[in-house]
This record gives structure tokens, sequence and C-alpha cells, in this order.
């Protein structure tokens, strides 16, 4: 077994309750397979965000994305913060997430966001079935994404994601990364956001 298959090994969800396998499995890597998307992996990403649940079907989310070696690649990764760019520099693949802020009827869209992060579940669910991790990112100066990209007004920059094959070697990242890429992993407790018939009342 190779160090980064025991990373994905470790990695699997210690869930109270059992869950769909590929939730379990799924997790936010730093190092990622020397291997390039083929453009059939990147159109079934992008195939599940077509067919997630959105309000009114207006489809909000916008994406933008960019292979390594390629111009637009660095200019996505120059708009990451410090510490995002020392270990996304790794992925094959990085996307800009952005949505239209007003509906299709010219009034603001309260529900954009939630559409966009129903799509980007959907996608992260695929991308664990083909073997693909994301590493979705706040760290992001969105003002300079849209100044870089000539973002259209009435739409915005929300995060980026790293994207590329589960693999890549832990040796390629920063000591305190490499400790943070080992972790356990950890989540709140239900106790703390799921409430039965009033605010904070338990089941």
């Amino acid at each position: 077994m190779t160090s980064s298959e025991q990373i994905q090994l470790e990695n699997i969800a210690d869930s109270d309750y059992e869950i769909f396998a590929l939730l379990k499995q799924r997790y936010s890597p730093r190092i990622f397979k020397d291997k390039k998307l083929s453009k059939q992996n990147i159109k079934q990403l992008f195939e599940a965000v077509r067919w997630a649940a959105s309000s009114s079907n207006q489809q909000p989310w916008r994406f933008l994305y960019a292979e390594k070696e390629t111009e637009a690649y660095d200019n996505i990764l120059d708009c990451l913060s410090e510490d995002n760019k020392k270990w996304a520099v790794n992925a094959p693949l990085l996307m800009l997430t952005a949505y239209k802020e007003k509906t299709d009827q010219g009034t603001d869209n309260f529900h954009a966001l939630h559409d966009l992060g129903l799509g980007l579940g959907g996608m992260t669910v695929q991308a664990q079935y083909m073997g693909i991790a994301m590493h979705h990112m706040a760290g992001l100066d969105w003002k300079k994404a849209h100044k870089r990209f000539n973002i259209p007004e009435g739409f915005h920059v929300t995060t980026a994601i790293a994207i590329g094959h589960f693999g890549g070697e832990l040796e390629d990242l920063p000591y305190e990364l490499q400790e943070k890429e080992l972790a356990t992993r950890q989540r709140i407790p239900q106790t703390e956001f799921a409430f039965k018939g009033k605010w904070g009342n338990v089941d």
C-alpha cells in the first residue's frame, strides 16, 4: 500500500451512524496524482452539477476552470491565499465558482448560494465515485479574480477548488501541511446543529 493510499484509508470518516460509503470516504487532500483529468472526466463532473436541485430551476451556478501549465491556471493560483498557494499548485486543475446574483426575473436571488452549494455537493460525490478529489477553498481574493478574468457584472465569484486524482507524494508538502494531511478528521456532533420541534431541543 502506498502512503497516499494509506492516507485515504485513514481519512474514512468514523461516522456515528452508517451513511453512504462515498460520503464517508470524501475528504479534502492537499496532494494529488500527477495525472491530468480527461475531458470526459470534466464533462462528467459538470453533468453532476447540471442535474442538481435548483430553486425555480434557475441554475445560477457558474464555473471557470483551468489546467496546470496554462496562463489561466496561474491566474487562478495567484488569486488564492498564501496558505492555499503552498499546496494548491499540486492540483492538475483549479476552478473558480460563482453564482448569478439576480433571478431571470431581475430580483435578488436569495437562494443562489444555496443552489451553488447543492451543485457542488453533487459534483463532489460524483468526483469521489470517479476516484477524483476536490478541495474546496474559501481562501480566495474574489475581487482580484473578478478583475483578472473580467467576470461580468451580476455574477459573484465565491470559492476556488483544487481538483485531481487521489494520490501524490506527502513529501511534496511543507512539513506543517504534512501534519495537517495526517491529522484526525473531526466534526461537531449532531446535537449542536439538529434540533427537534424548537431551537436547541435535541432528540
